[in-house]
């Protein structure tokens, strides 16, 4: 089973006035690399949290964002500014006195004063609050890896059929390369025939050409070990592992192999059908690149 790295969860829960939300969006990336944005008050999770990805994830850039709020009642503490509030009392009744004035301060007056009242955040329960985002990390993870399997799946499909493809391709070379020296070996008998204009050939120097020739552009090599790539490809593809990294190293591979391919060929059938098969390798490698 394959995974992509590509994937995205989400997730609410509330609990005894508490409300936590937590995004996770997942793309592509060399490593894991994952950044958590957390509200001051649950700055202490991020270590939790970035511990939950790195049990359920092995590569991409994982971008997690929780929100959180609470309409407890003890969620906030609101104290009087004693000293404050006091000052001013005492400059309104010394303003009522000395000027004769109806002295109508009422308690609603107060809320006017700046500063007058101070709201303190009451410290949350750090235990209930980490067992909250345990519960809700485990409920979104489960949903990325959810999306990045069946996104997998798909990927593994279109990488077997173009697998498929290349392989059929490489048999057609298979095939096409000992008419080649044939080929070859005729059109330079032709060729000597006509330049001698009746004089024998030297047969021991033409046939050490041919094999000259057949040597220099011998491709057997590397047609067997592009099929055994081949092999470990579609082998990687049904471990249970993660296997971005082994099957990006195959097709740089497969690539090195079909390049040498192309520069031994002497047959414009062999260089078309090399070009075909290296634009299909980077379609294969772009796809790979998506792959956890």
């Amino acid at each position: 089973m394959i995974y992509s790295m590509t994937g995205f969860g989400r997730g609410k829960i509330e609990e005894q006035g508490r409300e936590m939300s937590i995004e996770i969006k997942t793309l592509n990336h060399r490593f894991l690399d994952v950044y958590v944005k957390l509200p001051r008050t649950l700055s202490f999770l991020e270590e939790d949290m970035r511990s939950m990805v790195q049990q359920h994830l092995a590569r991409g850039r994982v971008e997690v964002t929780v929100s959180y709020s609470s309409q407890r009642s003890d969620a906030v503490d609101v104290q009087v500014n004693q000293p404050l509030v006091e000052a001013y009392l005492a400059c309104f009744n010394k303003l009522a006195q000395e000027y004769n004035l109806r002295n109508d301060i009422s308690v609603s007056s107060l809320l006017n004063i700046p500063d007058a009242f101070v709201v303190n955040e009451v410290e949350e329960d750090q235990e209930a609050l980490r067992q909250m985002a345990r519960a809700l990390m485990e409920q979104v993870l489960h949903e990325v890896k959810e999306m990045r399997r069946k996104e997998g799946e798909n990927l593994k499909g279109d990488l077997l059929e173009r697998i498929k493809k290349v392989e059929s391709m490489l048999k057609c070379i298979e095939q096409r390369a000992p008419q080649v020296v044939d080929e070859y070996r005729e059109k330079l008998r032709n060729r000597l025939k006509d330049l001698l204009q009746g004089s024998e050939l030297d047969e021991n120097r033409f046939n050490m050409e041919v094999v000259y020739f057949a040597e220099r552009c011998n491709i057997t090599e590397e047609i067997v070990r592009l099929f055994s790539h081949f092999k470990q490809f579609r082998d990687a593809l049904e471990s249970t592992e993660p296997i971005g990294r082994r099957l990006d190293f195959l097709v740089q591979e497969m690539n090195r192999e079909v390049n040498t391919i192309g520069s031994k060929a002497n047959d414009l059938t062999i260089i078309n059908l090399v070009v075909d098969i290296k634009s299909e390798i980077e379609k294969i490698r772009e796809q790979v690149q998506n792959i956890e």
